[in-house]
């Protein structure tokens, strides 16, 4: 059945990523008209979220915002698709770095890299990263999707530009073998889902609210002594954006535990406070805001 249905969707979804792009946002208007008109995807979980990390707006802004946002994550969306066929020069000029000399500075301390994100503006073309002929190995550290073929196909277009998903499960082993190697990785991480009740052993405030959050980017970047950055991303027009790399560390090792991470949700939210329509708002991040805190967990407290 997993088959069928990639079968049946996959002709479409290369259909739609060969549209020159003034047809290719109509398609995306359309889907979020679906979603957000008719469907209704998760708009109250959007206004609950909005109204607990923004509070003190009017209930227009709150509409205002939640539209943005569904616009935005309905491009993103499709920008993934586009990525199937998306010529080169075309993902590099769309998808810019402000200072791509950061990545060759930290190249000069012989140094891999973990580059940490939040579901902010795009991270779906990272890949562009890989565009400018950096001594590095691109990988991204993802969730597997549940149907093979789906999950194959993602991992088929990261490798068209020369990059590789790894499980969370596998990052850990993946970076030591490579550091055994000699090879230097940039390993991207999306690190502001919110962690399963029963693994929550780590509790701070995000967004002004005490929510478990995880930790593992930290771990990584501290048990194998990497370099981390934060990759600030602005959504400069529709189906351009413009990355930053904002130094976190070039030592993880011989930094304080929690440090890291609450640098960057420092970042994170600066961002959200400033253009909170490019946030992803449909997901739950503050599902578990009101579940006691294990006794065994640690709560850090935000500087």
């Amino acid at each position: 059945m997993q088959r069928l249905v990639f079968w049946l969707v996959y002709p479409f979804l290369w259909i739609i990523s060969k549209f020159p792009f003034w047809l290719f946002y109509k398609v995306s208007d359309l889907i979020f008209f679906i979603v957000y008109y008719l469907v209704g995807y998760r708009r109250k979980t959007v206004i609950k979220n909005l109204k607990l990390a923004l509070p003190n707006k009017s209930e227009t802004e709150y509409r205002k915002i939640s539209k943005g946002s569904f616009k935005h994550m309905c491009d993103m969306f499709l920008e993934m698709v586009k990525s199937i066929s998306i010529p080169n020069n075309e993902l590099k000029r769309r998808y810019t770095f402000s200072n791509i000399s950061e990545i060759q500075r930290i190249r000069e301390l012989n140094k891999s890299i973990i580059l940490i994100c939040g579901h902010y503006a795009s991270y779906e073309w990272i890949n562009a990263l890989q565009l400018y002929g950096l001594d590095y190995r691109g990988y991204g550290i993802y969730k597997k999707v549940q149907n093979p073929h789906f999950d194959k196909m993602a991992k088929d277009i990261r490798q068209r530009f020369d990059g590789e998903l790894i499980t969370s499960s596998q990052a850990t082993a993946t970076i030591k073998n490579n550091q055994q190697k000699g090879i230097l990785g940039v390993y991207a991480i999306v690190a502001d889902q919110s962690p399963k009740l029963g693994r929550a052993k780590t509790w701070t405030k995000f967004m002004g609210t005490t929510v478990p959050i995880f930790m593992g980017s930290e771990k990584l970047a501290k048990n194998l002594d990497m370099a981390v950055l934060y990759l600030h991303v602005e959504k400069k027009a529709r189906g351009f954006y413009e990355a930053t790399f904002v130094p976190i560390t070039d030592n993880a090792a011989e930094e304080p535990d929690f440090k890291i991470t609450n640098t960057f949700l420092t970042e994170l939210e600066k961002q959200i406070k400033e253009k909170p329509e490019y946030y992803l708002w449909t997901h739950k991040r503050w599902k578990h805001k009101d579940a006691p805190i294990p006794k065994d967990a640690k709560v850090f407290p935000r500087t």
